[in-house]
């Protein structure tokens, strides 16, 4: 397994976005693979949506649960997703982190609705040419 897969295979990945004046603010998340890419789902009013819309650069690395990293991140670029990829992302999170992640995804649903959270895709930076 390449170094990339193991963090979609890890538990928690801390996803470091960028405010305006280029700040880091990391966070932890729970974290899936599907195909080359990283997802993650969210609060759809997040900070950290806010910083994606404007800013696609984010450093992902492994974490534990409360975000403290567990080796080197690395530099990569994120994209929102749509509705139904966004359900996706819901299903493949609920299968990777069992009951715990049907019931938080429940929750969150019930509290916000069907369209109040958001996948998230991180794909790997190219390489510079």
């Amino acid at each position: 397994m390449d170094a990339w897969t193991a963090l979609g295979e890890g538990k928690y990945l801390l996803v470091t976005t960028f405010k305006r004046d280029g700040t880091p603010v990391a966070t932890p998340v729970w974290v899936a693979v599907d195909g080359t890419d990283l997802v993650f789902w969210t609060v759809r009013d997040s900070g950290k949506v806010k910083r994606l819309r404007r800013d696609p650069r984010v450093e992902v690395g492994p974490c534990d649960l409360r975000g403290n990293p567990l080796g080197e991140s690395t530099a990569a670029r994120a994209r929102l997703l749509d509705d139904p990829t966004s359900d996706h992302v819901r299903r493949l999170i609920q299968r990777k982190y069992g009951i715990l992640g049907r019931l938080t995804i429940g929750g969150s649903r019930l509290r916000r609705g069907a369209k109040g959270t958001i996948g998230v895709a991180i794909s790997q930076d190219s390489p510079p040419a």
